[in-house]
């Protein structure tokens, strides 16, 4: 949960701290350790190559690609761990076969940066995730 005080938003309960309102994804990723840039980046290439026409927005307040209007995918460091946010449990669902070992909860996944998930996962999520939007 994150607290916003003078235009900052504070760590609480062990979200990841930021220094300045989270905006676009590159904004974000700009911010990030370049190791941790690097695997966040790569799920956001995956993610435009399986869903041509996205766009930077924001779902739920963080960083996200975005495809007609609606979140598609956001990836956020926290203290502990690399969150997936297909902000769709039925998405998550769709990579399930491809996601044994990593901690899947109802509409995110959390990984290690050092063992990520791997491109098949998220190409199913994002072609489910596609297809839910595109109804």
């Amino acid at each position: 949960m994150l607290r916003e005080q003078a235009g900052q938003a504070k760590c609480v309960r062990g979200v990841a701290r930021r220094s300045k309102r989270m905006g676009t994804v590159d904004d974000y990723l700009d911010g990030l350790d370049p190791d941790d840039r690097a695997v966040i980046s790569r799920f956001y290439d995956v993610s435009r190559d399986t869903v041509p026409g996205t766009a930077q927005g924001k779902g739920y307040g963080m960083p996200a690609l975005t495809y007609r209007g609606s979140p598609l995918l956001s990836v956020i460091r926290t203290k502990k761990h690399i969150g997936l946010y297909p902000f769709s449990p039925d998405a998550v669902d769709a990579g399930r076969p491809f996601l044994a070992g990593f901690d899947v909860q109802k509409g995110t996944v959390r990984f290690q940066p050092d063992a990520p998930p791997s491109d098949d996962a998220i190409r199913a999520m994002m072609t489910f995730r596609r297809d839910q939007i595109d109804g």
